[in-house]
């Protein structure tokens, strides 16, 4: 069962991403992309679910566009390949809040969850902080940022950020395409551009 702290979560305030330790800058386009891993007890402490009690790696996204015209993320897509080049993508928390309101007895399981992820029922502050907390942007407007969380499953995967890669790809300006690769440092809560 997930287990809740009595908080409210509070999203982090988003700087811009040049700003965070792992970020990836792209002059040409305009646009910047950073990423801060939440893997630490003290960073965790903003959630009430204890994602990393469940398995899950959150990691906060940060993308900043600098230019003149939007930066589209519809085709978006995020991947940490760890030093043993596991290929993880980020968790579909939507499907996961489908499921765990789902009350029936024996309901059918999207094939992306396994049972014993599913340990009871979530309550409405947990689903909540998941909404909340995501990132969910299709766009970055000139001269903005936005930011949220990308959850990997990581149970099972001893240190995955030591030596690991994340690839960010799908971002667009309406002339090319941009491709990001953030490296994290060997130690999970030292990170590197």
């Amino acid at each position: 069962m997930l287990a809740l702290a009595a908080k409210e979560f509070v999203k982090p305030g988003a700087k811009p991403a040049r700003t965070y330790p792992a970020h990836d800058e792209h002059s040409n386009e305009s646009v910047t992309v950073g990423v801060e891993p939440y893997d630490s007890a003290e960073k965790a402490q903003i959630f009430s679910v204890k994602w990393n009690e469940e398995g899950f790696l959150p990691i906060f996204l940060v993308v900043s566009n600098d230019g003149d015209q939007p930066i589209s993320l519809a085709g978006m897509q995020a991947q940490l390949i760890t030093s043993r080049r596991e290929k993880l993508g980020p968790h579909p928390m939507t499907i996961f809040i489908a499921v765990c309101r789902t009350s029936r007895p024996g309901a059918a399981l999207s094939s992306s969850l396994s049972a014993n992820q599913v340990k009871g029922a979530v309550g409405k502050k947990a689903l909540d902080e998941i909404d909340a907390a995501q990132f969910t942007a299709k766009a970055v407007e000139p001269h903005s940022t936005q930011s949220g969380f990308l959850f990997f499953e990581v149970s099972g995967i001893s240190s995955p950020l030591a030596g690991a890669r994340f690839y960010l790809t799908g971002l667009r300006d309406g002339k090319a395409a941009t491709f990001c690769i953030l490296r994290f440092r060997s130690r999970s809560r030292s990170l590197g551009g």
